[in-house]
Order: C-alpha cells, then sequence, then structure tokens
C-alpha cells in the first residue's frame, strides 16, 4: 500500500500534517519551484519540532546539474539532520557527473533522486543511482501548470518507472500536482510513496494554507484498500 508524503514551507504546517499522521514530511518552498528549498535554519528548526515523530525530507532546490554545486548542497541540507535529501534531476546538464559526485555522500545520507515526467525523463539512469548508493527515486512534475502527473505521462510510463524503480530495490515515489482522482488510478501501482502539495492547500493552490479537510480527505482515500 502506496503511504503519503505531504510538502510543507513551516513549522506550523509541519505540526498540522503530524498531527494528521501523514507518512513523510517534506520540507520545501513551492513559491521557489518545483523544488525549492527552505532555508536550512528553518529546516533545522522544523527537524527540532517533529523530534523524530515522523520522517522528514528537504529538497536542495532547483538548481543547475552541477557536480560540485549539488555536492556542496546536499552536505549543507545534510547538517539538518532530515531523513532524505531530495535532488532534482534537470534536463539540461550532466546527470551522471551529479549521480558519481554524490556516491561519497550516499553512504552517510539518504538521497532520493527526483525525475520530471514532462521533461522526458532518462529511466536509464535508475540503475546509475542505484550503483551510486542512492535511496530512492521520486517521479515528479517541473511545470505545475501542465496538470498532474497522470496528466503529462503516460500510465503504462508510470508503471514502467516503479518498476524499474522497485526492481533495483529503491524507494519509490509518485508526485506531480497530484489531486484525490488520481490516488485510485496510481494505487495499483503500489509506488511507496505518493507526494501531495496542491491538493492539500485551500481552493488547490500550491503557495497557499494548508486546508485540513483537505489533509483528512487526501490521507483517507490513500489508507483505503
Amino acid at each position: 500500500m502506496s503511504k503519503m508524503l505531504a510538502s510543507v514551507n513551516s513549522v506550523a504546517e509541519a505540526l498540522l500534517v503530524l498531527n494528521a499522521e501523514v507518512d513523510i514530511i517534506d520540507l520545501k518552498q513551492p513559491a521557489l519551484g518545483a523544488l525549492g528549498a527552505l532555508d536550512t535554519d528553518l529546516v533545522l528548526e522544523i527537524v527540532e519540532n517533529i523530534a523524530g515523530r515522523c520522517p522528514v525530507s528537504a529538497t536542495v532546490g532547483d538548481l543547475p546539474m552541477q557536480a560540485e554545486l549539488i555536492f556542496n548542497a546536499v552536505n549543507a541540507m545534510a547538517s539538518t539532520g532530515v531523513d532524505y535529501i531530495k535532488i532534482g534531476f534537470f534536463p539540461d546538464g550532466d546527470s551522471l557527473a551529479v549521480v558519481k559526485k554524490l556516491a561519497e555522500l550516499s553512504s552517510q545520507y539518504k538521497l532520493i533522486a527526483v525525475l520530471f515526467a514532462d521533461t522526458q525523463p532518462d529511466f536509464a539512469l535508475i540503475p546509475a543511482l542505484k550503483a551510486a548508493g542512492f535511496a530512492g527515486v521520486m517521479l515528479d512534475t517541473m511545470n505545475k501548470q501542465q496538470g498532474s502527473l497522470t496528466q503529462v505521462m503516460t500510465l503504462s510510463e508510470i508503471a514502467r518507472f516503479v518498476k524499474l524503480t522497485k526492481t533495483q530495490s529503491l524507494l519509490c515515489g509518485l508526485a506531480g500536482s497530484l489531486k484525490l482522482a488520481d490516488i485510485n488510478i496510481l494505487k495499483p501501482f503500489q509506488a511507496d510513496y505518493l507526494g501531495f502539495r496542491g491538493a492539500l492547500c485551500v481552493q488547490q493552490h500550491r503557495t497557499g494554507q494548508l486546508d485540513s479537510s483537505a489533509i483528512e480527505q487526501i490521507k483517507q482515500v490513500i489508507t483505503q484498500f
């Protein structure tokens, strides 16, 4: 059964989804892009408030595919004590060089690669991520205006992504403007996590405030067999 990842950008939001018993709390700033990063001081404050009661992940931001730059960003975010660090693999640049560089950190930290369904991602990268010691891979969307994951990628391709990731014994996540209606479409693929932000917000505006009733509704549908 898939679990629920909820993206938040403040201590208050983190505590709200913690009380809603989500399965993983994801820290990012939606106003800064697909994987906009929070300041490390704020991430540290959130981690301290969660106090080990729920796994926490954090993004390092929408960074260019420059190995040294991303290496340093991962090191900086790791200092906050988050459980997982998410790294976006954008279409421009040398992804394999980034993977090779991050292999130096994968024995210390749980790294999650994020591929973007609307950028024609190369799933051949998945075995390389496994070889480099990554903990998991998520499939997301970069342009949030084009619709949800199920609108920008065929279900057969999504299924192929999940199968490839699971074949490599990596954690597997699906996200990308997911709506309530997407849950039952994606459930049969049995990804480890389904990730949400916009669907949890007032009027489904991903940069807006969280809506407690929306969080509860998403959680309820995910946990239904």
